[in-house]
């Protein structure tokens, strides 16, 4: 696990963009903070870094669900969906198959139909532009039964 602070929406999209220099080219990444912790800013950074848009042409996908920004990089937001039956007519699993990195924002709330293997950033505001921001690699093991 690593923790980064920054101090600015600018600082966000950057750091956004050195993680993305060390993702690999297949990765589900929860992005995981309360509304206004700047989840869509570091993905801002991440695409950016993975050379599929400019920062700013990156938004919330909050509306369309998908933005496919490229044929390997997705970004996705499951906040406006209620139930992982709703979830599960999104057709992830076909993204999940791809040699993709897929951005996800409230995906933490339907965990049991993410890979068992991804990547969680979890962002925090600590003061008005300043963030807290974790990095870690998951691997979950299967339910028994």
């Amino acid at each position: 696990m690593s923790v980064f602070k920054t101090r600015s929406a600018e600082e966000t999209i950057e750091l956004g963009r050195r993680i993305a220099a060390l993702l690999p080219a297949r990765a589900v990444v929860l992005l995981i903070g309360n509304l206004g912790a700047g989840k869509t800013t570091l993905a801002k950074g991440l695409v950016a870094g993975l050379g599929a848009a400019s920062p700013e042409d990156v938004s919330s996908p909050t509306f369309t669900l998908i933005h496919e920004y490229s044929p390997r990089v997705y970004h996705i937001d499951l906040y406006r969906l209620d139930t992982a039956r709703q979830v599960s007519t999104l057709g992830l699993d076909e993204i999940f198959d791809r040699e993709a990195v897929v951005l996800i924002e409230w995906g933490e709330r339907f965990r049991q139909l993410l890979p068992r293997q991804r990547i969680e950033i979890r962002l925090r505001a600590t003061e008005q532009d300043a963030r807290e921001i974790e990095l870690s690699f998951v691997h979950t093991q299967p339910k028994d039964g």
